[in-house]
């Protein structure tokens, strides 16, 4: 092990953190020249600083050239250390705004997809709120499937997460926020477009051509209690919406987010009283360590625009 690297490991300076969230930045930018803009800084200095944080490890975090840029095994894992160790950092800078009462830090929350056009999903009213509270509080916010919203908030990447109920975890801190419907469909080139509701079966259902998420979600519950069998798998509902649009697959879609597909006469709802289910759709936070004060703020937020739904 190099002195660099037994430095690097036994203490961290502010230039090994300015290194690492230069790391963070070309990591999630996808290459150098796409984290030009975000860093403001050139190229060639991010190179710089890059080459000199691998020096420091004592390992290759990312490749880059003709091919063009990937992370490497121990760049991924590297990667996945600084989100940590940077979320750690931020809980403590929330922790001392709490001591000195002051509403500063950064905030990094993780919402499902197609929440924007629920009804009942009054997100945007609860940043209003939070922003009311907490003007000078810098959030980033994040759109992941459910799975990767979990893992997040457990491991403090995200300090909260919107995701749709579907087990439970006792590290996680569950508040109930709204609803959603989900409704079957399929779409217009589709045999069922036409067959009438009373003439479709579970049968039928089983023998479509079925497009579900991939991951642990009431989406796979529901498409297991039925016995469909995923011929594609996607991690969004958009990725389902192209789906249909085949004619060759049925699956589920929140109503609201299938309403214009609807009335363009692209896809149809099969059998709605039989084939629907509806998702709990609740905040999520860490039981442990307990939630620094701008957290707390937000949640309350969240609540507060949710009241009553």
């Amino acid at each position: 092990m190099g002195r660099n690297q037994a430095a690097l490991i036994g203490q961290l300076s502010d230039i090994d953190l300015r290194l690492l969230r230069v790391f963070r930045a070309v990591a999630e930018a996808g290459g150098f020249s796409a984290a030009e803009l975000e860093l403001n800084v050139g190229r060639s200095t991010i190179s710089r600083h890059i080459k000199d944080l691998e020096v420091r490890l004592g390992v290759t975090l990312c490749r880059r050239g003709r091919a063009g840029f990937a992370l490497t095994g121990e760049g991924r894992q590297i990667y996945q250390a600084t989100l940590k160790l940077l979320a750690s950092l931020e809980a403590f800078r929330g922790e001392v705004a709490d001591v000195h009462k002051r509403m500063t830090g950064h905030i990094s929350i993780a919402l499902f997809d197609k929440l924007a056009t629920n009804p009942a999903a009054n997100i945007g009213e609860a940043l209003r709120r939070f922003d009311d509270l907490a003007p000078e509080v810098t959030l980033d916010i994040h759109i992941e499937p459910i799975n990767e919203v979990e893992r997040g908030v457990m491991e403090g990447r995200f300090q909260l997460g919107l995701i749709p109920t579907h087990r439970a975890s006792p590290s996680l801190d569950y508040q109930h926020l709204f609803y959603e419907q989900m409704y079957l469909y399929c779409g217009y080139r589709h045999p069922l477009f036409e067959t009438a509701d009373i003439s479709i079966d579970d049968d039928a259902i089983r023998n479509c051509k079925y497009a579900g998420l991939g991951y642990h979600s009431p989406n796979m519950e529901v498409g297991n209690k039925l016995g469909l069998e995923r011929d594609i798998t996607v991690n969004d509902q958009e990725a389902i919406v192209h789906c249909l649009q085949s004619g060759r697959y049925i699956g589920y879609l929140p109503d609201h987010y299938a309403e214009s597909f609807l009335k363009k006469g692209e896809i149809r709802a099969i059998c709605p009283q039989r084939y629907q289910y509806q998702c709990d759709f609740v905040a999520i936070q860490r039981l442990s360590p307990k939630p620094s004060r701008i957290v707390k703020t937000l949640w309350e937020c969240l609540a507060l625009a949710h009241a009553g739904h």
